[in-house]
């Protein structure tokens, strides 16, 4: 779909549910606040082992409602052949255009999902093309405030990590919208890294592990590679 109207806050992610896996509980946060939050993802998932296209769209809208966020869009990019044609970089950077966000959330580069490799370099291209006045693609030239990178399945040292614990119920809801993905029921179903107990486990470990270290519930780990402006020293100011 294009998105009707600009946001705030720009996700994207490989395949629909990687966006809730990382960054879920901040999307909600935000959008609690009151900021306007988009989300897209680059493929439909139809290489799963698991789910129809159709089951992972409808998935994804519902994760969208649960999250408060305004729209979800997906740009057909084909799964497993993410970066393999220069029209995909020019296809997420219209996106971007077209979105105007202060700030994009990405994939980290560093996974071991190829196509999640793959997405973090190819949307990197994309956003810096974006904001580029003689790159050839639609709309009007965009930069974003910020550029950040979320984790899926690897773990690093963050930057910074924001505190979701009051939203964590919520990023519990947005994943648990992908049925055909942890808990599949459909005839032909078969048993992958997703749909045991254990990778559930694996994200909210994860995501106790990052508050621990703050003291809180839950946190999720953010990572930038240019420095934030902060006005003092001082926390929270």
């Amino acid at each position: 779909m294009t998105p009707p109207g600009p946001v705030d806050l720009l996700a994207f992610g490989p395949h629909p549910d990687d966006i809730e896996i990382g960054i879920g509980g901040t999307l909600a946060k935000h959008a609690a606040l009151g900021h306007r939050v988009g989300l897209c993802d680059v493929t439909a998932g139809e290489m799963a082992s698991n789910g129809t296209v159709d089951e992972r769209l409808a998935e994804g809208e519902q994760a969208r409602v649960v999250l408060g966020a305004l729209w979800r869009a997906n740009l057909r990019i084909p799964d497993r052949s993410i970066g393999s044609d220069p029209n995909h970089i020019r296809r997420a950077a219209e996106l971007v255009r077209r979105a105007r966000p202060r700030v994009v959330a990405l994939p980290y580069w560093s996974d071991r999902h190829p196509d999640h490799v793959a997405a973090s370099h190819l949307l990197t291209e994309a956003v810096f093309s974006a904001g580029l006045r003689r790159y050839p693609a639609a709309g009007e030239a965009w930069k974003p405030e910020a550029v950040c990178y979320y984790f899926i399945n690897e773990m690093g040292p963050p930057s910074f990590v924001v505190d979701v614990s009051d939203h964590y119920e919520t990023k519990r809801r947005a994943l648990a919208c992908y049925a055909s993905q942890f808990r599949p029921t459909a005839a032909g179903a078969v048993p992958t890294r997703l749909t045991g107990a254990r990778f559930q486990q694996l994200i909210e470990s994860r995501d106790a592990q990052f508050g621990a270290q703050i003291g809180v519930a839950f946190a999720e780990g953010v990572v930038v590679r240019l420095p934030l402006v902060r006005r003092h020293l001082f926390s929270g100011e």
